[in-house]
């Protein structure tokens, strides 16, 4: 269960990373409380789930998890141009993650 909490809470940190973008320095209220919500929903599952799993893997999973969905929303917004070299770097990140997964 550790393991959903932490993926769930990862995929907010996405959440919140794009809301803060949005809210313009705060600046627009509807993207600023995603924002809170998101943040304050993300960094609970991620002290939950640090409760069972290792905080170094579970704070790199946390991490893994919202980078890159932060860097594809970029690139699914146009923000961010996608480069064949980036999308082998997304790869290698996602790797990482699922094997910090494999070898708990």
């Amino acid at each position: 269960m550790a393991w959903i909490i932490l993926i769930v809470s990862g995929m907010l940190e996405a959440v919140w990373a794009a809301a803060l973008s949005e809210s313009n320095g705060f600046r627009r209220k509807g993207p600023t409380i995603l924002f809170l919500v998101a943040l304050a929903a993300s960094m609970a599952g991620l002290a939950l789930a640090m409760r069972t799993l290792p905080t170094g893997t579970a704070y790199a999973v946390w991490v893994g998890i919202g980078a890159t969905l932060t860097v594809l929303w970029g690139f699914v917004t146009g923000q961010e141009r996608p480069t064949v070299l980036r999308g082998l770097l997304i790869l290698l990140l996602v790797g990482s993650v699922i094997g910090l997964k494999v070898v708990s």
